[in-house]
């Protein structure tokens, strides 16, 4: 699966992020540059990319090698919710129904 989220962090900050939410999980760091990020272990792989766009937006994109809505695509989202976080401490959930 493919997800995204665009943010206001500088991409070192998403990255950062990244690299302590992901251990948490239980998931390994791999091959790395200084825009990206891959992650393995028991829930799967991930690749993590971030670029500026427009100056001043940063572009997540994260690649599962999963299929539907696995845990770690879940993760994932979780993941975007604590960036979002991070720029808005005040945020919180909410279902949309």
């Amino acid at each position: 699966m493919q997800h995204f989220h665009r943010t206001s962090l500088a991409p070192d900050t998403v990255l950062t992020l990244a690299d302590h939410f992901f251990a948490a999980l239980g998931l390994s760091r791999g091959a790395a540059d200084a825009r990206s990020r891959s992650f393995n272990g028991t829930l799967g792989a991930l690749t993590l990319s971030v670029k500026m766009e427009g100056g001043h937006y940063t572009f997540v994109e994260a690649r599962t090698d999963q299929v539907g809505e696995s845990r770690i695509d879940k993760n994932v989202k979780r993941f975007f919710n604590a960036v979002h976080r991070t720029v808005d401490p005040r945020h919180t959930i909410e279902a949309g129904y």
